[in-house]
């Protein structure tokens, strides 16, 4: 389909950038892959698009301080690929490889993808289990929000009229601290029926720390402090996993229904667990 008629802009500067999101109905464009296919089929009819793309530094990767920061123009295969993030946060080059396919990888924008927040992506769960902060600026204010705050409902986030991702904070990973991304991805589109990021960090023979991020389960992801909670206190792997999810509607279509869904996110739980527990050993 032929989208509806509307402007483009490709500001050169952050500033300007930040200017034309001010006021009128301006939709950003990182890498496309969620924007274009909405404008064709009309579900999305902004006035103007704002191309990121020519403006410079916001595809960088550093570690400063203990803190990965990714800019939000970094595309999937950057993550995927990068020898900074592979040293210091493997869970998110081994939720990149998983995204899409090789074309979807080498257009697609880390920030693009959350703002997105579509309920099936990949990102959401492993940045609420990093507990990454998204740095938010507008004309007028410049701000970071906790993953878990940030992705608040179906395609929608935190976001506030006129800001733009910038980048992403994510803390470095101790060495005594082991990760892992299991998905069940939709063998048509690939987007995670129900994907669990897992992170453990263990003190002597037990478990000190873990954070377990769901996606694709609900209208949006989240963190499962229950089953948190229980591994901290001693309980198995399995008895954590069989309560994720517990406090949640899940997600039902023709594919999966909610009682699927449910039992999928909890044999991925043991899946990602099991799997960070022997890499924190």
């Amino acid at each position: 389909m032929i989208p509806q008629s509307f402007d483009y802009t490709a500001p050169k500067s952050l500033e300007e950038a930040l200017a034309l999101m001010e006021g009128g109905e301006r939709k950003i464009l990182a890498g496309g892959m969620s924007l274009i296919p909405l404008m064709k089929l009309r579900l999305a009819q902004p006035a103007e698009v704002v191309d990121l793309g020519r403006v410079p530094g916001l595809d960088s990767i550093t570690e400063v301080d203990g803190v990965v920061r990714i800019g939000a123009m970094t595309t999937h295969h950057a993550v995927e690929t990068s020898p900074v993030i592979r040293a210091h946060c493997p869970l998110l080059v081994e939720t990149a490889a998983q995204i899409g396919d090789v074309q979807v990888r080498n257009m697609g924008t880390m920030g693009g993808s959350i703002a997105h927040a579509d309920p099936a992506a990949d990102y959401p769960a492993a940045l609420v289990a990093l507990e990454a902060r998204i740095h938010l600026v507008s004309a007028h204010s410049d701000r970071t929000v906790v993953a878990a705050d940030f992705f608040q409902d179906a395609f929608t986030t935190a976001i506030e009229p006129g800001e733009i991702v910038l980048d992403i904070e994510v803390p470095k990973e101790p060495s005594n601290e082991g990760s892992r991304y299991e998905k069940f991805p939709h063998p048509a589109s690939g987007f995670a029926v129900v994907g669990v990021a897992a992170r453990i960090r263990k003190n002597g023979n037990g478990i000190a720390m873990a954070r377990v991020g769901v996606t694709g389960m609900g209208t949006h992801a989240f963190r499962d402090r229950a089953a948190e909670e229980l591994l901290e206190k001693g309980a198995s792997i399995a008895d954590a996993a069989a309560v994720v999810g517990s406090g949640e509607q899940p997600n039902a279509d023709l594919f999966a229904s909610a009682d699927y869904r449910r039992h999928l996110a909890r044999v991925h739980a043991v899946r990602a667990l099991t799997a960070a527990l022997s890499r924190a050993s």
